[in-house]
């Protein structure tokens, strides 16, 4: 029989045997559990890192993008950069072929100063040598002046003494001579001094030219130019321009007494003027040419003109012709102006706006006596020789010519 210390040692044994197999079990549970419980752990840390790995990816995709993006605009800019540098390059070697330029102009520019200043010099030097010649010369032309003058003076004093002389001739042969009395008084009158040209014409001189006359109440006598040929001739020529060579802006008192040459560029004077109008009653004709070489003439069948005090007043009636319609002269007793004597019916001072001396009443549509312009420069010409009804306002003539005849020839 057993006893009970081995039972229990038995009991012990079995119950230790027991608890170890249950244990082991327990145990390989207990580790099957803690696997099963990793691998869910691992499973999701997995899928965790799968996931966060597909997101960094996407995440490297895009930064790679954006990466590759930046490099291209890097090299956009690069290459912008390359071009802007070019250009830049190119500028600057514009701007060197402009300063190299600017130099050559600047030194052109100089030595074109330096020229312009030696033709200044030179032209200077010129100038004073003109000028000197100019005063040489004015003085010799006064001196020819004054002997001109002289030997019209002796020729006056020859012609008066050939008069007297003749008339004594005349008287003599008169006493002595009762049988030829007729025909020598016959010859003195032929011989009788003229009044006008119309004078000289109907003495048989019908030849244009310089003649002597002998005006009323003037006591020596005058060198006028005869027109023998226009109109049935006898014609006393009172005014003519044809070149330009005189120049018409004259004072009242050389206006008064007259200027130029007879056979040329000249004003009689207006005292002549007046004097031989108030010997008989005389028409007037003006001969004008345009630089196309058109004539024209006006005609007045009645002219005369008022003395100094009536400040040579224009009187005239009857107007014809060709040269317009209607009268570029004013017809009703215009007073006469120039520069330094304004008569005129106009605020402005006509004779110094429009030059030249002239019946200018308000300005008017005429003035022959004006500036005179070569062909070509005559247009647009307010102060130039016009004859408003002719060729307009501002058209300067080519010539003219005033002449007086009696009313009666």
């Amino acid at each position: 029989m057993t006893s009970l210390p081995q039972m229990l040692t038995t009991c012990s044994n079995y119950i230790v045997e027991n608890m170890k197999s249950e244990m082991v079990q327990l145990q390989q549970n207990a580790v099957q559990n803690h696997t099963a419980t990793m691998l869910e752990i691992g499973t999701s840390l997995l899928t965790q890192t799968a996931e966060q790995t597909r997101k960094l990816t996407d995440v490297e995709t895009q930064v790679l993008n954006q990466t590759s993006r930046l490099e291209i605009q890097l090299l956009e800019n690069s290459l912008s950069t390359y071009k802007l540098e070019k250009q830049l390059l190119q500028q600057t070697h514009e701007i060197l072929k402009i300063h190299e330029k600017n130099s050559l102009l600047e030194h052109r520019i100089l030595e074109m100063e330096e020229r312009h200043k030696e033709e200044l010099d030179t032209l200077k030097e010129e100038k004073e040598n003109l000028q000197s010649l100019v005063t040489r010369q004015s003085y010799i032309i006064q001196e020819l002046e004054k002997q001109l003058n002289k030997a019209t003076s002796n020729n006056s004093v020859l012609q008066k003494q050939q008069l007297e002389l003749m008339d004594t001739v005349h008287t003599l042969i008169t006493l002595c001579s009762k049988e030829g009395g007729k025909n020598i008084n016959a010859k003195k009158e032929e011989e009788k001094p003229f009044r006008d040209c119309a004078d000289v014409y109907q003495s048989g001189f019908n030849k244009s030219g310089v003649y002597t006359i002998y005006i009323n109440n003037v006591s020596d006598p005058k060198k006028v130019f005869c027109n023998m040929e226009i109109a049935g001739g006898g014609w006393t020529v009172i005014q003519h321009r044809e070149d330009g060579s005189l120049d018409f802006q004259k004072s009242w008192k050389e206006y008064k007494m007259g200027f130029g040459s007879p056979s040329g560029e000249h004003w009689l004077g207006n005292e002549f003027i007046f004097a031989i109008t108030s010997q008989r009653q005389y028409s007037l004709r003006i001969e004008l040419m345009d630089w196309e070489g058109n004539r024209a003439y006006s005609q007045y069948d009645r002219f005369h003109i008022g003395n100094e005090k009536q400040n040579y007043r224009l009187y005239l009636k009857g107007h014809s012709g060709t040269a317009g319609k209607q009268s570029s002269l004013i017809l009703h007793g215009a007073e006469f102006s120039t520069k330094d004597a304004d008569n005129d019916n106009c605020m402005c001072k006509c004779a110094l706006m429009l030059t030249g001396g002239w019946w200018f009443d308000a300005c008017g549509p005429s003035n022959l006596n004006g500036m005179f312009y070569t062909a070509g420069q005559n247009h647009g010409k307010l102060n130039g020789i016009k004859w408003h009804y002719f060729k307009g306002p501002s058209y300067s003539l080519h010539s003219t010519t005033m002449m007086i005849r009696p009313l009666d020839f």
